[in-house]
């Protein structure tokens, strides 16, 4: 599909090919004199090979390495893990950090080890590929569709309906395959009020309350010490970067407006962030490595806080450098004295080019939200603004738990 950059522009292959049997037995001597044994395997004679704390294993063209104290951990037999509760029964810190099997083995597929006492675990080889370390690090945890404004509306995603929405499963897994992937899906036609918007958001998740309520609906009265409670216009950013855990999705109905203006703009931050790593891989690593600080000060009749979060504004795996997390909010971005004197300036220069990725016009989608349109954003990925206003325009809306939302993905058999 079209977007795709780097290591988003794979899904994961499908698992490793079992590797052939052949009949026959070879046995092989280590280095440390245990016998490994090799049942009805493909492999020559270096199919295994032992090490002093690990076994590496050539699977299906790729070489793997296991830790025996790993191995060890994660044997599946049922004293040492409860399948039906898929939690481990094994006390790891009793496993000696020394331990080496007595006798090592592949049959019919699996892994064979006989551990000093007598325990035996038995691994499918499958699952040992589909577990390392080198099948995760050429992996993505959560394939990805990165678009500009071009790329999104060519599309064509269509939005899912209220009705169908609210009864339907189908169209709830069609619902979240496009937020996964687009990091925004709509629902169409929900009744305009709040009740309504609580319901269909609830259809997707847990809401998750937060200082501004559980359900929040706001006007540009200056109710709260925000700039979105305002008629102004509001650059593109994430919400909540000064929570230490910025809420995971956000979702938007507007349910009136008497007036002109107040476009909603969405920028695919990902996108951009992924421009930035093509153009300037340095400037790149610097952003995901330096932590910043951003802070919500309040302090009105009404309500009093003081929030910080502290992180780099790109997050990446290690193992992979998948970006996951974009926390990208001027407005709250707090003094910067967590970064050394030598590499501010590097800093600034990094965020300026960032800044003009994510302000290309092509990049940037523009959405009138009309009464009875829902959008829910991945606010780890997708930036929000709009253009000021005028008249009366209400807005309500929620934050989702983002654990719950990947949770209800997953049991639709949905990668995420």
């Amino acid at each position: 599909m079209p977007g795709m950059f780097g290591a988003f522009n794979r899904s994961l292959q499908p698992a490793l090919k079992r590797a052939r049997l052949l009949s026959g037995l070879r046995k092989t001597q280590t280095s440390w004199g245990h016998n490994v044994q090799f049942r009805g395997c493909s492999a020559t004679s270096d199919t295994f090979h032992s090490h002093e704390d690990s076994l590496v294993i050539h699977y299906g063209g790729t070489q793997l390495h296991f830790n025996y104290v790993w191995l060890r951990d994660h044997c599946r037999s049922a004293s040492s893990y409860n399948s039906d509760t898929n939690q481990r029964n094994l006390d790891t810190g009793s496993i000696d950090l020394t331990i080496r099997p007595e006798h090592t083995a592949v049959e019919d597929g699996h892994l064979v080890l006989t551990w000093p006492g007598g325990h035996v675990s038995t691994y499918s080889l499958s699952w040992l590929a589909e577990n390392s370390y080198e099948r995760k690090k050429h992996s993505v945890l959560q394939p990805r569709i990165l678009w500009n404004s071009d790329i999104y509306k060519n599309a064509n995603i269509p939005s899912a309906r209220w009705d169908t929405f609210m009864s339907c499963d189908d169209e709830l897994k069609k619902f979240l395959q496009n937020y996964l992937l687009y990091g925004i899906a709509f629902v169409e036609d929900v009744p305009a009020t709040v009740e309504a918007t609580e319901a269909v958001a609830q259809r997707v998740s847990l809401i998750r309350e937060t200082t501004y309520g559980r359900m929040w609906c706001f006007t540009s009265d200056f109710s709260r010490g925000d700039s979105a409670y305002s008629q102004l216009a509001l650059d593109r950013h994430t919400d909540t970067s000064y929570f230490q855990e910025p809420c995971g999705i956000q979702v938007f109905h507007c349910l009136k407006h008497d007036g002109t203006g107040g476009k909603t703009l969405l920028v695919d931050g990902f996108y951009a962030a992924e421009k930035l790593r093509q153009k300037s891989p340095e400037n790149f690593e610097l952003l995901s490595r330096v932590p910043i600080r951003h802070d919500y000060i309040e302090n009105t009749d009404k309500h009093q806080n003081h929030m910080t979060g502290i992180s780099p504004v790109l997050n990446v795996y290690p193992w992979n450098n998948e970006l996951y997390q974009i926390r990208y909010n001027n407005y709250d971005r707090s003094v910067i004295n967590t970064i050394p004197h030598g590499t501010v300036q590097r800093w600034y220069v990094a965020h300026r080019e960032l800044t003009k990725e994510l302000r290309r016009p092509e990049n940037e989608l523009w959405v009138k939200l009309s009464p009875g349109k829902v959008v829910f954003l991945d606010n780890w990925r997708i930036m929000h603004g709009r253009e000021s206003f005028t008249g009366s325009r209400q807005l309500c809306g929620c934050y989702l738990t983002r654990d719950d939302v990947l949770s209800t993905a997953r049991c639709f058999g949905l990668q995420a």
